[in-house]
């Protein structure tokens, strides 16, 4: 069983409720949260945000959290949502990367640093469009022969 456990997904997530992401959540991440698992998210809204609430408030697993530059750079949502589980111990590390500025590059960085730092990635995609970020983290695992779980939204 995975050890270490990247988490990718899509900004987006208008088209479902949060009680819809509880659910899938709990399908699929729950097998692979044990007390003695790492997860690494990435600290942006959507997919990030509402998987390190679920992970936080319904598991045991240890969370870290990697933002390409800082907390306080990220959207407010995503900012509060990592101070408030930080401030609740739930988070077993914050990585801010200091990127020079925001944007792809800067993103795909973090995401290769929690890859490389993982054994399984688990990527929520919103389509089929292999120019985002969740697939080219996916892709990044592929090339490493890391397996990859997709759960499309």
């Amino acid at each position: 069983m995975a050890r270490t456990v990247t988490i990718t997904g899509s900004r987006s997530t208008d088209r479902r409720s949060p009680e819809h992401f509880q659910k899938l959540f709990g399908l699929y991440l729950a097998p692979f949260a044990h007390r003695d698992s790492q997860f690494y998210v990435g600290g942006a809204v959507g997919i990030d945000t509402l998987t390190l609430s679920w992970l936080a408030a319904y598991t045991r697993s240890s969370i870290a959290v990697v933002v390409p530059c800082t907390v306080d750079a990220q959207p407010q949502e995503a900012s509060h949502a990592i101070k408030f589980w930080d401030t609740q111990r739930r988070l077993t590390e914050v990585v801010e990367l200091n990127a020079p500025q925001l944007g792809t590059d800067a993103y795909h960085a973090r995401n290769r640093w929690m890859v490389d730092r993982s054994e399984f990635i688990v990527g929520f995609p919103r389509d089929n469009d292999q120019c985002s970020g969740t697939w080219y983290t996916l892709n990044y695992a592929a090339g490493q022969g890391k397996p990859r779980m997709i759960v499309p939204i």
